[in-house]
C-alpha cells in the first residue's frame, strides 16, 4: 500500500530524458515528488543520465530534476496554487473541518490540527480522521481532492523529536487507504503555495491600513 510505482514511457516533448506515469494501489498518481527523486536516482544508476539538470515529462507537465555531485536530488514541480481558502465540510462524527483547496502536482485539502499530535503513536487516529475528512469533501463539491494533509505548528509540542529547525510536521494521507512516509512532495508544493497565498493576503491588508 504505502509504493509508489513509475511506468517508464518515451517523451512526447523531446526535450525529456524521460517520461513517466506515477502510480500506486489504486491508480495513476498525476505527480510525485519524493517518486521524482527516486526516479532520477535510478536512471542515473542505469546509466541513463549523469550529474545535471533534466527535464522529465509526466502526466501534469514536464519537472526539472537536478542530480548534484553528491547523489542527491532537487526538483522544479509544476505550478502550484491555492483554488480555495477557508473550505468548511461537515464530517461524520467529528463535526465541521476547515481547510485550504490547492493544487500542487495533485489535488489537496489542507487542515490544520490541533488536538491530534502527528507522531507515529497517533497513525490510526490520523488516518481515519484524514479518510473521513477526504470523503466528506468528495461528497461536498470537490471531488477532485485525492489527498488529505493534515498539519500542526511545532511551538506546542513536538520540536524535541525533530533532528533540525522545522516549522511545522504533517501527516498525508494519499489516494487508497496509505499515508506518506515522506512529507510529501506534491503536498509541500500545495502546502507552499497556501503560506503564499496567506502572506500577500497580509500584505495587502496592512497595506490598506
Amino acid at each position: 500500500d504505502l509504493l509508489v510505482g513509475a511506468l517508464l514511457c518515451p517523451p512526447a516533448d523531446k526535450s525529456c530524458v524521460a517520461g513517466v506515469i506515477f502510480f500506486n494501489n489504486v491508480g495513476v498518481l498525476q505527480m510525485c515528488g519524493h517518486g521524482t527523486i527516486g526516479l532520477v536516482v535510478t536512471l542515473a544508476h542505469l546509466g541513463r543520465l549523469g550529474p545535471g539538470e533534466h527535464r522529465i515529462e509526466t502526466c501534469v507537465g514536464v519537472v526539472t530534476a537536478t542530480l548534484h555531485a553528491n547523489g542527491s536530488v532537487s526538483v522544479a514541480n509544476v505550478p502550484s496554487w491555492r483554488k480555495a481558502k477557508d473550505v468548511t465540510i461537515r464530517v461524520p462524527d467529528i463535526g465541521d473541518v476547515v481547510g485550504d483547496l490547492a493544487w500542487g502536482g495533485n489535488w489537496f485539502y489542507l487542515v490544520e490540527l490541533d488536538h491530534l499530535p502527528m507522531e507515529l503513536a497517533n497513525l490510526e487516529a490520523l488516518s481515519r480522521f484524514a479518510r473521513a475528512t477526504r470523503r466528506a469533501i468528495n461528497e461536498q463539491g470537490y471531488p477532485e481532492v485525492d489527498h488529505v494533509e493534515l498539519f500542526t505548528p511545532l511551538a506546542g509540542w513536538g520540536r524535541t523529536a525533530m533532528k533540525d529547525s522545522a516549522n511545522a510536521r504533517n501527516f498525508v494521507l494519499c489516494p487508497g487507504n496509505a499515508y506518506d512516509r515522506s512529507p510529501c512532495g506534491t503536498g509541500t508544493s500545495a502546502k507552499l503555495a497556501c503560506l503564499a497565498a496567506r502572506s500577500e493576503e497580509h500584505t495587502s491588508e496592512l497595506q490598506s491600513h
